[in-house]
């Protein structure tokens, strides 16, 4: 892997110079560690052909910490009734240039992306990526009712994107059942890490509310203070004058712990 750094805003008067920072990846191989770094992938720019990562505050489970809380048995009782059933596939086995397949996905993302973020290009981009193994295909008395994009490598299980039919929503928590399912299914063979993606705003609270094992990426480590993401969360919406490490009221012990 090759790590960069792109300039992005500087405030001069608190010492305070922004660098977006990335990595592009040189094999299969280095994905595990990829991730472990808080890496994410980048899918916006259909014209690359290097997989480029993003560094973020990045969410992932830890499953030998993983068991299921009181949330995720509400969940799943109120789905039960579907009887769904989960199929991993890898993605060589697949045509993903299906119009049925691909107008599923599309019809989601309709939906629920804004400005048209997901069109038939990108997804196509996004499907075509090396690192993305294997598709999670959700059935339910022989009818797909959702598909989990998902990167396996490794000991890691990244949920990249998730496509659903979302009338489903209006009588079933059916987006969060699919995220805790296919968390226990990395579980279930023997994967340690499950990376959720991003963990911005009050609407990625569900993340780190619903999820035992659950840790972020604070830019020195993987964090498990969840109240603290919590926070974080909530106040993502307000300027800050100044990076989080001149903000902090301990920097010195900050650095003292530096893995």
């Amino acid at each position: 892997m090759k790590i960069f750094f792109s300039e992005s805003n500087n405030d001069y008067s608190t010492y305070t110079f922004n660098y977006a920072v990335y990595c592009m990846k040189e094999n299969r191989e280095e994905l595990p560690m990829i991730y472990a770094r808080g890496f994410l992938p980048y899918s916006s720019d259909p014209s690359l052909t290097d997989e480029v990562y993003y560094l973020a505050r990045s969410l992932r489970v830890d499953t030998e910490q993983f068991a299921d809380i009181s949330e995720n048995r509400r969940v799943d009782r109120k789905v039960a009734d579907l009887d769904i059933q989960v199929h991993a596939i890898p993605k060589a086995n697949l045509d993903l240039s299906d119009p049925d397949f691909l107008q599923f996905c599309l019809s989601y993302a309709k939906k629920r992306f804004s400005n048209d973020a997901m069109n038939e290009e990108r997804l196509l981009y996004i499907l075509n990526r090396e690192s993305a193994s294997h598709l999670l295909r959700f059935e339910s008395n022989d009818r797909t009712i959702g598909y989990v994009l998902a990167v396996i490598e490794g000991d890691s299980f990244h949920y990249w994107y998730a496509f659903f039919h979302t009338n489903l929503m209006d009588d079933f928590p059916i987006g969060k059942w699919i995220m805790w399912r296919s968390i226990h299914w990395a579980k279930e063979h023997g994967l340690r890490y499950v990376y959720l993606g991003t963990c911005y705003g009050r609407s990625a609270l569900y993340k780190a509310r619903d999820f035992k094992g659950v840790a972020f990426f604070d830019g020195m480590g993987w964090n498990e203070d969840r109240q603290l993401l919590k926070s974080y969360c909530k106040s993502d919406e307000e300027a800050r004058s100044m990076d989080r490490f001149k903000l902090s009221d301990n920097r010195q012990q900050q650095l003292e712990h530096l893995p």
